[in-house]
């Protein structure tokens, strides 16, 4: 039978079909294609984050420390520390990144300490540097993985602010955060609750109103040592727009009333022991200004001036990061509330 049947005329498109699928295998063979190929990928799926290797703490804590304060195209998002408990159990994870680009490198770098696999993840708060890595975890250990956060931050992340994260990180990074998924937390906690993870217990703090409605704190018992997400920077002025002044130093008293001596493991700058008297003084130096302000009926622009020139907050103007760009802004939410809580 010749090719002008039916089953002629199948041969022919199926022939026309194959030379089509093998000039494709051809063409993305070629070296330009394939960089087309590759910059179509990384706008799908942002490049990967480089390397950092991470530092031990504390017999069981390790950090994979962030430099860079906030989030831009040079550092993809990478600005928020990342912390991880190896226990007998297997590895805790504090904080899980700001994309799932830098979730995978955690996860390499967990991979470089131990052989254990990640068992928990724990997220701080709803800010999307704190949790848009959980999308990499599920990746690698399945979605049954327990994610754990107070339940204001699972509420949050799974609302439109979940999202509005995720478009915000991808903004300031120039899509760099490109292919994260909102994986919101699946495990609610409590304040004063304990998890054994083999030789390691964890106990977790929430004391109110602070950085946010939900700032978690996990004790890592053992070691002496706090994770407190954003409740305490180091050399960053920190976020307080859904946060509390006066709530901030309730939870401070009441944080260190209840774990003694710790070292402060900060979701920005480096672990101290004093972390919560020195960022405290920070805010002191801006709240108490407004509030004699208040008291004297003075305007927001006259507690600005008096706040720029208390000592606590002019020592540290020159070297914080993110001071200029925000001291405005916070001497008015200070004002204000300082106006609520007098009046």
């Amino acid at each position: 039978m010749t090719g002008n049947g039916p089953s002629g005329k199948t041969s022919a498109v199926r022939r026309q079909v194959l030379w089509g699928a093998g000039a494709l295998v051809a063409a993305v063979c070629l070296p330009g294609v394939q960089a087309v190929a590759q910059q179509v990928q990384d706008f799908i799926e942002g490049p990967p984050v480089p390397d950092i290797t991470p530092r031990k703490l504390s017999p069981h804590v390790w950090e994979i420390h962030a430099e860079d304060g906030f989030p831009t195209p040079e550092n993809r998002g990478m600005m928020c520390n990342i912390l991880f408990v190896v226990t007998s159990a297997g590895v805790v994870v504090l904080d899980s990144g700001a994309s799932l680009q830098i979730g995978q490198m955690a996860i390499r770098m967990i991979k470089k300490v131990t052989s254990q696999p990640v068992v928990a993840v724990f997220n701080t708060h709803y800010h999307g540097d704190h949790w848009l890595g959980n999308h990499a975890f599920v990746q690698a250990y399945g979605d049954k993985l327990p994610i754990y956060a107070l339940p204001g931050t699972i509420d949050v992340i799974k609302g439109a602010e979940g999202n509005l994260w995720r478009s915000l990180m991808e903004r300031w990074t120039n899509q760099s955060t490109s292919g994260t998924q909102v994986v919101a937390p699946n495990q609610p906690v409590a304040s004063g609750q304990t998890f054994q993870f083999g030789d390691v217990t964890l106990r977790m703090h929430h004391y109110g109103i602070c950085h946010t409605p939900s700032d978690l704190c996990v004790e890592v018992v053992q070691d002496k040592v706090t994770a407190v997400g954003d409740i305490a920077m180091t050399n960053r002025i920190a976020n307080i727009d859904d946060g509390s002044y006066p709530g901030t130093f309730k939870y401070y008293e009441r944080l260190q009333a209840a774990t003694g001596p710790q070292l402060w493991l900060p979701g920005h700058g480096e672990a101290r022991r004093d972390l919560l008297a020195t960022y405290g003084s920070f805010l002191a130096g801006i709240w108490e200004p407004c509030v004699q302000a208040v008291k004297d009926g003075k305007p927001e622009s006259a507690a600005k001036a008096m706040v720029l020139k208390d000592p606590r907050v002019a020592s540290r103007a020159g070297t914080m990061q993110g001071f200029d760009s925000n001291i405005g802004k916070y001497v008015s939410l200070a004002y204000l509330e300082a106006e609520k809580e007098l009046f």
